[in-house]
């Protein structure tokens, strides 16, 4: 079964302190769903449309548990701390092998 990879772009931060709290509350809530963290920071660099803004990578083994990741209880509680504290671009995407 192909893996599953989470990646978020943030296109905006407004306030810092929310997205920390997001992320104090969203890895562990993705970690218990079984992910694991790649990649996750500024991108060395940003080409075509891209901004140099935070970015995350994240694999999970299938797109169906990249999905009740995003939906259990405890991720939505992450997403509520983050709050208006940042725009983001959110995509799961299947893996080719």
């Amino acid at each position: 079964m192909p893996k599953a990879y989470w990646i978020s772009v943030y296109r905006e931060i407004s306030d810092p302190d929310k997205v920390a709290a997001y992320a104090k509350l969203g890895a562990p809530a993705l970690a218990a769903h079984g992910a694991k963290i790649l990649a996750r920071g500024i991108p060395a660099a940003a080409y075509e449309a891209g901004l140099k803004e935070r970015a995350a990578v994240v694999v999970f083994d299938s797109v169906a548990q990249a999905i009740a990741a995003h939906d259990s209880p405890a991720y939505q509680e992450a997403l509520k701390a983050l709050g208006d504290g940042a725009v983001r671009d959110l995509r799961i995407v299947e893996g080719v092998e």
